[in-house]
Parts: C-alpha cells; structure tokens; sequence
C-alpha cells in the first residue's frame, strides 16, 4: 500500500442526460435531495436561505442530512461556475470537485475528492468510506436521471445496507 494515494481519488460515471439537468443536479436543493440526501439547506453570505428550487453559489454555506444517518455535513460552496463546475468542502476541508463533460449522447460526471488527512481514522472514515459512498450515489445519479428509480434505502428497520 506504499503507493496508494491516501490523499484524494476520482469517480467518473456517463450519465445519459443533457449536461445542464446534470449541473442542476448538483446545484439546486430539490434536485440534490432526489438522488443524494433527505434534507439539503442552504445559506447565502448574509444568512438568508437559498429557495428550494434556487441555484447555489460560490460563498453558500450547506447543511446537509441523509437517510438514516443521524449526521449533519456542513460545508461551504467554492465554486459553481453555472455550467460544468462545482467545487465544495465536504468531510471538514477535504474539497470536492465535480467537473461535467459531454461525450456522445452523455453526460461525464468526474467527481475528484481531495486534501483527505492521512491519519489513520481518515484513510478508513473519508479516503475509503467517502470513495465507496460516492460509487453508490453517482450509481444512484445514473438511475434517478435515467430511469427515474431511487435506488436509496430509506426504511430505518434495514440497516446496514450498500444502498444508505
């Protein structure tokens, strides 16, 4: 394992969809909660709430709350470059960066996480937990805007599952 890069990896995935409905995707809070979380608020610079159908922005701050995990993510946008470019904290200042391509009749979705810690506790929880949650969400990306199936498990007497 002396050559594994503790520090960051990247997920790409083709979606079938038009690049902006995978930008939208990721930046509005209705949209987000269909694949990826229960709950997603979000706060402008001076404290006022993002509309739940409103794009985010560079300086929102997020909160952000999945299914069946009795855990609160906060973070900070980066970047939101309106098109095919997102970049946001997430796991205290690890930075993620989602970059949108086209290709054919798809949408490339490269998410690249980066900046992890290398101490023992964030090589397990953020470099090998957050790689194998990612896989399941951007898989999950895939079938919501493809198919419309939400592949999440959301009964709380189902735990622990691949699906949340």
């Amino acid at each position: 394992m002396r050559d594994f890069d503790w520090t960051s990896f990247t997920k790409r995935i083709a979606v079938k969809s038009s690049m902006e409905t995978i930008y939208k995707a990721w930046t509005i809070p209705s949209e987000i909660e269909r694949w990826f979380l229960e709950s997603a608020g979000f706060q402008r610079e001076d404290g006022s709430e993002v509309g739940h159908h409103s794009a985010i922005k560079a300086g929102d701050r997020y909160s952000w709350e999945w299914f069946l995990y009795d855990v609160t993510e906060h973070g900070r946008i980066v970047e939101a470059n309106g098109t095919d470019t997102l970049v946001f904290t997430f796991a205290d200042e690890c930075h993620v960066r989602i970059r949108l391509k086209e290709e054919y009749d798809y949408t490339i979705v490269e998410l690249t996480q980066n900046n992890i810690p290398t101490d023992d506790a964030s090589k397990r929880d953020i470099r090998l937990g957050c790689a194998t949650g990612w896989s399941f969400y951007l898989l999950n990306l895939k079938s919501v805007y493809e198919g419309g199936l939400d592949l999440r498990n959301k009964d709380e007497r189902l735990t622990p599952m691949v699906n949340n």
